[in-house]
């Protein structure tokens, strides 16, 4: 078997030829009357016509005076035919001594029927339009290493329609998520991606300098979320964003460095008319995007059309674990957690409860709403009437792990004030997951915040329906260079 570096060369030998020849072999023009995709929807009217068609060599193959080749151009694929005498005999050879698989190449003819029903160009003469000089994978095996696969997406994508169109079905993802928010009065908004403090969630960020003002800055681990409930206090009673974020954390099957999220923020919508919200959004997302809501993913079977359950997030975790965790020491939590074998960061409580309830989660099927979230483990939302270590906060449990959160924003000044100093100790303490203090936010609750419901999923969302992980939903994930 012949040696990358020698296909190469083979390949290159080609391209001098056809340069030789005074053919242009990468012209910055290319004559096309129709995509392939219109041409097979429009064969009927269109056969016995001379066309101008453009595409790439995915198949070639001859039998004597006759060479076919499939042709794609992204729109569809057609079927191609050179027949000696009615492709001038030295345009064949040529095309025969000079085309690979993956060559792009210009072709003029005539449409027909093939003998078993294949719709065909019949060339009568074609040009070189870009000479690959690096062969194809091999159809059927295609890359098989996972990193080759990302490093070498593009051609991932050519070699596999069944990845094409997950991505295809994740652009359709966002754009549903988009019109069913628009089609309820939400206003499309755009927040810095670099900010002073990394606020809205709690996760290590990345940090970079802003030279022109001689600052440091992080890239956001939230869609905005501080600037959103800005724009409830500016009178914007309803806001979106979809947007990339930032974490520098681990990678897993649910976990990447970057991605894209959703974050929506609603004055005066009550906490239960949110939740019926989100669950209305699920089914939308499954039924348009998927044609169904009964799906299966990391052993889990759910159905997004069946009830969702409250789960209590104390009682759940004491179910389960036999701790609870408003209650037990922090060495006990930890104790715990190494009885379970579950790794850990951070011996804060919050930490601490964090990593029980992450343990817990991967028993449930869902869908649930998990809810009376510990104050200490949501420091941006509302604490309960009858419970003030309690908060309105809901995490969204499907397939074993947490696809969603939303709250009853929390939007009393003082209280912020007081949370945002506790997350600082937590800062002090080495937790670099806490979340960073933004003062002039409690500035603006000072002004005045009118109740607000707000809302955040991402792409685990559509990669759990998806059934991958999040890394095969992502069109080039972060690699790590070649040596």
């Amino acid at each position: 078997m012949a040696s990358l570096e020698e296909l190469r060369a083979a390949r290159q030998t080609k391209l001098e030829r056809l340069r030789t020849l005074g053919k242009e072999t990468y012209p910055a023009k290319v004559v096309r009357d129709f995509t392939l995709g219109e041409v097979v929807k429009k064969f009927t009217e269109l056969e016995g016509k001379s066309v101008n068609l453009v595409g790439r060599v995915m198949a070639l193959r001859g039998q004597g005076g006759l060479i076919f080749i499939d042709f794609t151009d992204g729109t569809g694929s057609l079927q191609a035919m050179l027949k000696r005498g009615e492709t001038p005999d030295a345009e064949f050879d040529l095309f025969a001594e000079t085309v690979d698989l993956g060559d792009f190449v210009a072709l003029t003819g005539e449409l027909f029927t093939a003998k078993r029903g294949e719709k065909t160009i019949l060339v009568k003469s074609w040009q070189m339009v870009t000479k690959a000089l690096l062969p194809l994978p091999e159809k059927w095996h295609g890359l098989q290493d996972a990193e080759e696969r990302y490093r070498l997406r593009y051609l991932d994508l050519l070699m596999n329609p069944e990845l094409r169109a997950t991505f295809e079905r994740k652009a359709k993802f966002w754009d549903t998520a988009r019109a069913y928010l628009k089609n309820r009065d939400f206003l499309e908004v755009e927040t810095p991606s670099l900010e002073l403090t990394t606020g809205g969630a709690e996760a290590r960020p990345f940090k970079t300098h802003h030279h022109d003002f001689d600052l440091d800055v992080y890239l956001r681990i939230s869609v905005g979320e501080l600037w959103q409930k800005r724009l409830m206090a500016a009178g914007i009673p309803r806001t979106f964003e979809i947007g990339r974020v930032f974490r520098n954390e681990g990678t897993s099957p649910e976990h990447l460095q970057e991605f894209t999220n959703l974050e929506f923020y609603a004055a005066y919508l009550d906490f239960t008319d949110g939740k019926k919200l989100i669950r209305d959004l699920y089914l939308t997302l499954a039924q348009e995007v998927f044609g169904k809501t009964k799906f299966e993913h990391k052993g889990h079977n759910f159905d997004l059309a069946s009830d969702w359950p409250d789960l209590d997030y104390v009682s759940t975790i004491e179910q389960m674990t036999s701790m609870n965790v408003l209650t037990s020491s922090e060495n006990d939590l930890m104790k715990k957690l190494q009885e379970l074998g579950v790794e850990y960061t951070g011996k804060t409580r919050e930490r601490l409860a964090d990593s029980l309830w992450k343990h817990c989660r991967k028993q449930i099927a869902g869908p649930a709403f998990l809810v009376n979230h510990p104050k200490f483990v949501a420091p941006l939302s509302k604490a309960k009437e009858d419970n003030s270590d309690l908060t309105y906060t809901t995490q969204i449990i499907i397939a074993g792990t947490e696809i969603g959160r939303a709250h009853a924003e929390l939007n009393d000044p003082l209280d912020q004030r007081a949370r945002f100093e506790a997350q600082a100790k937590l800062i002090e303490r080495g937790d670099e997951e806490a979340m960073m203090p933004d003062f002039e936010f409690v500035e603006m609750l000072e002004h005045g915040m009118p109740p607000t419901f707000g809302f955040g999923c991402g792409e685990r969302l559509f990669a759990t329906l998806e059934g991958k992980p999040i890394r095969e939903t992502q069109l080039f994930p972060l690699l790590r260079p070649k040596n």
